[in-house]
């Protein structure tokens, strides 16, 4: 069930025109839904992400851009979608900022920008944008659980697929968002649809058929043959994320469901023009600290 995330990078064989087939990690011996603690989910994602990120890129780096923010499969661009509004001169942290696409397209509209990023090898990535790019964008690499920051230092936090589905924690990371954003300071990020946890990852007919209970809150865990967590992703239903904001003490602005548009035709992990335009894919929270 991997999810698209905002962890973004094109290597120099797609950038010059040859292509090359993505190469996953492939340490897998078994999938599951079970209960995985916060260091098993840091500990996996660092190091799922750390050997993904360049296949990763690769097959989804034209669609991504080098400065582009966009939501989710579907291609919300916040460029057309404004659902930030206008950041010309806020101080904004993306997190789980990837190759930091959001971030310089943030930058570009005059925001001052830091990403936030678990994986080393992410940020490697994000540097490679920068150089060919021509923006740099500052960096932290922490958990997104424990940032690194003071008090009340943004304006606004976002985050596009970013970290927020795969911490075991989520409360630690709205309450963590709450403290380092000023009075008045927004939230906004997306995630999987929480409704797509009960079908099956497909992108084709066969997964228009549901089969896991909307409900059921275990986490997805991939493991290698020692039973080590490789790959960890965490569910929470609709009725949860509105909970979750209202007890780190932000106002729930607006949900946005992105519809599939007509001329989106390409098919990513589970999501496709098929499934895209019957069920929602992505769900985009917009919340503010009062």
């Amino acid at each position: 069930m991997h999810s698209v995330t905002s962890d973004h990078f094109v290597d120099e064989s797609t950038e010059t025109g040859a292509q090359s087939e993505p190469d996953y990690p492939d340490d897998t011996a078994q999938v599951s839904r079970r209960p995985a603690s916060r260091r098993e989910s840091v500990r996996a994602n660092m190091r799922w992400w750390d050997g993904a990120a360049d296949a990763y890129q690769a097959e989804h780096g034209s669609f991504l851009g080098g400065s582009r923010f966009v939501w989710g499969p579907e291609g919300l661009d916040e460029a057309e979608a404004g659902l930030l509004g206008a950041v010309k001169g806020e101080r904004v942290l993306e997190l789980g900022c990837g190759a930091g696409q959001c971030g310089r397209w943030l930058t570009s509209q005059g925001a001052y920008v830091v990403g936030l990023e678990l994986s080393g090898r992410q940020l490697h990535h994000s540097r490679r944008l920068d150089a060919r790019e021509g923006v740099a964008l500052p960096v932290v690499q922490a958990d997104a659980q424990a940032l690194p920051f003071a008090d009340a230092s943004f304006d606004l936090v976002c985050s596009s697929y970013g970290a927020l589905p795969f911490v075991a924690d989520a409360a630690s990371v709205l309450r963590e968002t709450v403290r380092v954003l000023r009075p008045g300071g927004r939230l906004a990020f997306s995630v999987t649809h929480p409704l797509r946890w009960s079908f099956l990852d497909d992108p084709t007919e066969s997964g228009l058929v549901a089969v896991h209970p909307y409900w059921d809150r275990r986490a997805y865990v991939e493991e290698d043959e020692h039973g080590v967590p490789t790959y960890v992703e965490h569910h929470r239903t609709v009725g949860d994320w509105v909970r979750l904001l209202a007890t780190a003490g932000l106002v729930l602005d607006d949900l946005v469901e992105p519809e599939w548009p007509e001329h989106n035709d390409q098919v990513w992990g589970g999501w496709s023009p098929l499934r895209g335009r019957l069920i929602p894919g992505t769900a985009v929270f917009l919340a503010h600290r009062p």
